[in-house]
């Protein structure tokens, strides 16, 4: 679930804006140990009871945390509407992780949905009025060229399953869209815990299709690392923000792509082929500059895009 963030105006000394850097790589890793366990534990279970478990122990431990912080306060919003359709957008774009990273390999699938920022502050900008300046025109080309890169048109790569990558990108790209307008007037821990219950909520609209208890105790631990993983992954990402300025962050967030091809390697055995690995660099370098060049001219939240 993304989280949003404000421009920090505070001056932060050396030392905590490289702690607020340690713990945006604590995040990411924590995000592609949540996309590696999906892959594995679709092997097990339906993927909608998977998806509930995720978004049901997220909410849950959140709620547990900060309720008796905050009390009932924690649950207030000016837009209960807005963010009713903001849990759907990523539950939307969360349901198109979970069936691309069944068929797809982790590092590939993390690399090519990490164009979605790039893509929203273009469309961002272009709904403003705003104009678009070369630099980033040519950041969104370099990223599409990356992901060509990778899918290679006309070979085995290149196949139905690129379906799912590209929904999450339309589904995850509106979500940042609506969280920017949404971020001037609402608390992000607020906003974080009402889309983990919206989404346990409309994932519990299928459980009757898809109910199946699993008998496994792995299977219990890993759907458990799942949640846990996307709820410290979370909270990692509010104290970085706490520590340093996004301007720093932000960029680091393409470390993703590297765990996520460690992760599919330690796990699935799978190691990209050269080409792939050009393709995910030429991206993480275009997505980390044009992090970094969003995040500078205050236009929209940029987060890494997690299942």
């Amino acid at each position: 679930m993304g989280i949003v963030v404000r421009p920090h105006p505070v001056k932060h000394a050396p030392a905590q804006t490289l702690a607020g850097i340690g713990f945006v790589v604590l995040s990411v890793a924590c995000f592609a140990v949540l996309d590696t366990t999906t892959k594995h534990v679709s092997a097990s279970v339906p993927l909608m009871l998977a998806l509930w478990f995720r978004y049901l122990i997220q909410a849950f431990f959140s709620t547990v945390f900060f309720l008796p912080k905050r009390g009932m306060a924690l649950f207030k919003t000016e837009h209960p509407k807005f963010q009713m359709v903001r849990g759907a957008l990523l539950f939307g774009s969360s349901l198109c992780a979970f069936y691309g990273l069944k068929y797809m390999p982790v590092g590939e699938f993390t690399a090519i949905a990490s164009i979605t920022p790039l893509l929203v502050t273009i469309v961002a900008a272009m709904t403003l009025g705003e104009k678009v300046r070369k630099l980033r025109w040519a950041l969104v080309l370099g990223a599409f060229i990356g992901t060509m890169i990778m899918v290679r048109p006309g070979t085995q790569h290149f196949d139905w399953i690129l379906i799912f990558p590209l929904m999450l990108i339309i589904t995850n790209g509106s979500f940042h869209l609506l969280t920017s307008r949404m971020a001037k007037t609402e608390d992000p821990i607020t906003m974080n815990i009402l889309t983990g219950w919206v989404g346990t909520a409309l994932g519990a609209c299928v459980l009757p299709f898809v109910w199946e208890l699993p008998t496994d105790g792995f299977v219990w631990l890993q759907l458990l690392i799942m949640g846990s993983f996307a709820t410290v992954g979370h909270y990692l990402l509010i104290m970085a923000f706490s520590k340093a300025p996004a301007t720093v962050l932000t960029p680091y967030f393409y470390i993703q792509i590297g765990f996520a091809v460690l992760g599919g390697w330690l796990v699935f055995d799978h190691m990209p082929d050269h080409w792939t690995l050009v393709g995910m660099g030429v991206v993480a370098v275009c997505g980390a500059l044009g992090a970094w060049l969003t995040v500078s001219e205050n236009r929209v939240p940029v987060m890494p895009v997690e299942s």
